[in-house]
Protein backbone atom coordinates (compact mmCIF):
# COMPACT_ATOMS: atom_id res chain seq x y z
CA UNK A 1 0.00 0.00 0.00
CA UNK A 2 2.63 2.46 0.64
CA UNK A 3 4.57 1.41 -2.52
CA UNK A 4 1.79 2.92 -4.11
CA UNK A 5 1.25 5.75 -2.61
CA UNK A 6 4.75 6.78 -2.70
CA UNK A 7 5.35 6.13 -6.81
CA UNK A 8 1.87 8.01 -6.62
CA UNK A 9 2.52 10.72 -4.39
CA UNK A 10 2.83 13.27 -7.21
CA UNK A 11 -0.61 12.21 -8.63
CA UNK A 12 -2.36 12.77 -5.14
CA UNK A 13 -0.46 16.38 -5.12
CA UNK A 14 -1.91 16.82 -8.62
CA UNK A 15 -5.88 15.62 -7.58
CA UNK A 16 -5.54 17.86 -4.35
CA UNK A 17 -4.83 20.91 -6.37
CA UNK A 18 -6.81 20.15 -8.98
CA UNK A 19 -9.95 20.19 -6.14
CA UNK A 20 -8.73 22.92 -4.27
CA UNK A 21 -8.52 24.94 -8.16
CA UNK A 22 -12.28 23.43 -9.30
CA UNK A 23 -13.66 25.07 -5.66
CA UNK A 24 -12.11 28.07 -6.18
CA UNK A 25 -13.22 28.62 -10.20
CA UNK A 26 -16.70 27.07 -9.97
CA UNK A 27 -17.37 29.84 -6.87
CA UNK A 28 -16.84 32.89 -8.49
CA UNK A 29 -19.16 31.90 -11.40
CA UNK A 30 -21.69 33.77 -12.42
CA UNK A 31 -25.27 32.39 -12.65
CA UNK A 32 -25.38 33.27 -16.57
CA UNK A 33 -22.85 31.16 -17.08
CA UNK A 34 -24.81 27.79 -15.81
CA UNK A 35 -25.79 26.36 -18.61
CA UNK A 36 -22.91 26.22 -20.83
CA UNK A 37 -20.55 25.36 -18.19
CA UNK A 38 -23.04 22.45 -17.58
CA UNK A 39 -22.65 21.11 -21.37
CA UNK A 40 -19.14 21.37 -20.80
CA UNK A 41 -19.00 19.25 -17.54
CA UNK A 42 -21.37 17.22 -19.89
CA UNK A 43 -18.19 16.51 -22.16
CA UNK A 44 -16.03 16.26 -19.60
CA UNK A 45 -18.31 13.44 -17.85
CA UNK A 46 -18.44 11.86 -21.27
CA UNK A 47 -14.54 11.26 -21.57
CA UNK A 48 -14.40 10.14 -17.69
CA UNK A 49 -17.03 7.32 -18.78
CA UNK A 50 -15.09 6.42 -21.27
CA UNK A 51 -11.48 5.98 -19.72
CA UNK A 52 -13.56 4.15 -16.70
CA UNK A 53 -14.86 1.34 -19.73
CA UNK A 54 -11.26 1.24 -21.04
CA UNK A 55 -9.80 1.38 -17.40
CA UNK A 56 -12.27 -1.96 -17.13
CA UNK A 57 -11.52 -3.14 -20.33
CA UNK A 58 -8.16 -3.67 -19.27
CA UNK A 59 -8.14 -4.56 -15.70
CA UNK A 60 -7.06 -8.01 -14.89
CA UNK A 61 -9.81 -10.14 -13.43
CA UNK A 62 -8.46 -10.79 -10.08
CA UNK A 63 -7.70 -6.56 -9.27
CA UNK A 64 -11.00 -5.49 -7.33
CA UNK A 65 -9.74 -2.26 -6.60
CA UNK A 66 -9.15 -1.30 -10.32
CA UNK A 67 -12.68 -2.60 -11.37
CA UNK A 68 -14.23 -0.92 -8.65
CA UNK A 69 -12.68 2.33 -9.30
CA UNK A 70 -14.20 1.78 -12.79
CA UNK A 71 -17.19 1.24 -11.66
CA UNK A 72 -17.71 4.03 -9.69
CA UNK A 73 -16.23 5.91 -12.68
CA UNK A 74 -18.69 5.12 -14.98
CA UNK A 75 -21.81 5.31 -12.51
CA UNK A 76 -20.53 8.40 -11.21
CA UNK A 77 -20.07 9.97 -14.20
CA UNK A 78 -23.33 8.73 -16.01
CA UNK A 79 -24.90 10.63 -12.84
CA UNK A 80 -23.31 14.06 -13.92
CA UNK A 81 -24.32 13.14 -17.57
CA UNK A 82 -27.84 12.73 -16.77
CA UNK A 83 -28.63 14.99 -14.44
CA UNK A 84 -26.48 17.43 -16.24
CA UNK A 85 -28.70 17.22 -19.21
CA UNK A 86 -31.93 17.29 -17.46
CA UNK A 87 -30.88 20.63 -15.48
CA UNK A 88 -29.78 21.87 -19.25
CA UNK A 89 -32.83 20.60 -20.60
CA UNK A 90 -35.38 22.53 -18.33
CA UNK A 91 -33.42 26.03 -18.46
CA UNK A 92 -33.45 25.71 -22.41
CA UNK A 93 -37.30 25.42 -21.90
CA UNK A 94 -37.31 28.67 -19.62
CA UNK A 95 -36.60 30.60 -23.22
CA UNK A 96 -39.04 28.73 -25.15
CA UNK A 97 -41.89 31.29 -26.29
CA UNK A 98 -44.92 30.06 -24.82
CA UNK A 99 -47.84 29.35 -26.94
CA UNK A 100 -50.83 31.25 -26.89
Amino acid sequence: MFEFLQENLMMFYLLTFAVFLGMEVISKVPTVLHTPLMSGANAISGVVVIGAILLIRQAQPDNYLVLILGFLGIALAMINVAGGFAVTNRMFDMFKKKKK
